[in-house]
Parts: structure tokens; sequence; C-alpha cells
């Protein structure tokens, strides 16, 4: 069955109802009819079966058939992705949703090469965002992450209002240290697991050493990411594959 996004305001299991692009995408790609069965989901967690009760060319009206409610991902990881040249960084927000990422927050580095105003940071927000809901609906992900307005790295750091258990950031320099070094101190130290990490990811020639200088100010700590230099898309899904697979299971 094809999945649909409702936002968390307009979830009313009583009084369904699939309107604007998603309706325009059911009702003239896919052409469904009354009587077809679709998912919904709203980005926090809830999950419904629904019957379209009824086309019109304004909305289509639905029946609930099951609700479900799927339980947060065991620990909220962030990624900090400094935003990379060309299309990378669709690439990057769609792998982070079906990875498991619980934010996205794009990264204007002293040497990201694409300058961004006010309003195209909005408009790339915006087109993040729609990357990220397109990829929640194909993974089956019903925790919609949250893209973050680009921001330099210094306001990134201003602007953090939830705490992180572990704070990290890819490094080529020779100090940094092995991903699971660290998180084997943080749980004989802590007794568990993480609940929470912020990953930083670089730009194509990676963070300056005053941007490494400022995270680590901020607790975050230097990884590596192995002998052999990768790419930036790469390193990001890298990462979060380390950490989806070590604390999210």
């Amino acid at each position: 069955m094809h999945r649909f996004y409702v936002v968390p305001q307009n979830w009313d299991p009583l009084g369904l109802a699939l309107r604007g692009s998603e309706a325009h995408h059911a009702r003239n790609v896919l052409r469904v009819q009354v009587g077809d069965k679709l998912i919904l989901f709203n980005g926090e967690g809830r999950e419904l079966t629904a019957e379209i009760a009824n086309v019109t060319d304004h909305e289509i009206r639905l029946r609930k058939l099951h609700e479900s409610e799927m339980a947060p991902l065991r620990c909220r990881i962030v990624l900090g992705q400094a935003i990379p040249k060309g299309k990378n960084m669709d690439l990057i927000v769609q792998k982070a949703v079906e990875i498991g990422a619980a934010e996205i927050a794009p990264i204007i580095s002293d040497r990201t090469i694409v300058q961004l105003d006010s309003e195209s940071a909005s408009q790339k927000q915006t087109k993040w965002q729609q990357i990220a809901i397109e990829a929640a609906k194909q993974c089956g992900q019903n925790w919609l992450p949250h893209v973050h307005a680009p921001k330099k790295l210094v306001e990134f750091f201003s602007t953090l209002d939830q705490p992180f258990d572990l704070r990290l950031i890819g490094s080529l320099q020779p100090d940094a240290h092995q991903l699971k070094k660290i998180l084997e101190t943080y749980s004989s130290e802590h007794g568990d697991r993480p609940r929470s990490v912020l990953m930083l990811v670089g730009p194509e020639g990676d963070f300056t050493p005053a941007e490494l200088a400022l995270a680590r100010s901020h607790g975050c700590q230097p990884i590596t990411l192995g002998p052999i230099i990768l790419r930036v898309e790469t390193a990001a899904i890298y990462c979060l594959s380390v950490l989806s697979y070590e604390l999210l299971i």
C-alpha cells in the first residue's frame, strides 16, 4: 500500500482526509479509487491504515481501519552535515532518514562551496525537508526527522537547545580516535550506551582547524573514519551506519 504524510496538526483519525500535494499525487499520479486502501503517518510515531471513502477535486476523504503507534528509536542521532557541492546533500538527507537520524542540521562551513543567503537557505531547507518526507514514506519510518535551517558552525552551537550524551566530529587529524573505542569507553563509564549523539561531518577538504577547535570547545571528540579518505556523502552514510548498528538496535 502507498504511504502518505499528514502533518501532526491535521491528524484526526475520525475525520481523515488527504489535501494539497498529497491528494494531488494520490488522485492524479497513482489514480486511486474509492475502496482502495492506503497508509498514513504523522511523523510523530502514528500510523494508520485507511480506506478511501470519497475522491473530489479538493480532497480525498478516508475511513479509518486500523491505527498503531511506533516507539521512538532508542538513540536520538543528530547529523550536523557541512553542505557539500552539487546535489550530494539531497542524497545525504535521504540516506540519513533511511538509516535512522532524528534530526539533520545543514552546516555552512568555511570551506562550503555553496553560498546561501537567507532566502536561498530557506528554499533549501524546504526542499530537504520534502526529501526527508519522501524518504520516510518509502522506508516505513514513522518518525520524521526535522531538517534544520542552514547555519554557520558557531551559530549552530549557540542554538543547540538539547544536551547530548556524546558529541563527535569526523576528523583527518592524527589525534582522532576510533569510534569503537569511544563507544566502549562511554559504556564502561556510564554502564549503558549513549541515548543521544551529535555527529558532525565536514565538507570537501574537511573542517578548518579553527572549526575543529570550536567543535572541541563544545565537547566534540574527533573520530577517524579509517585509513581511506572518504567522499562527503560516503562519510555521512558511514558514520550514521556505524552509530545505527551500535546504538539503535
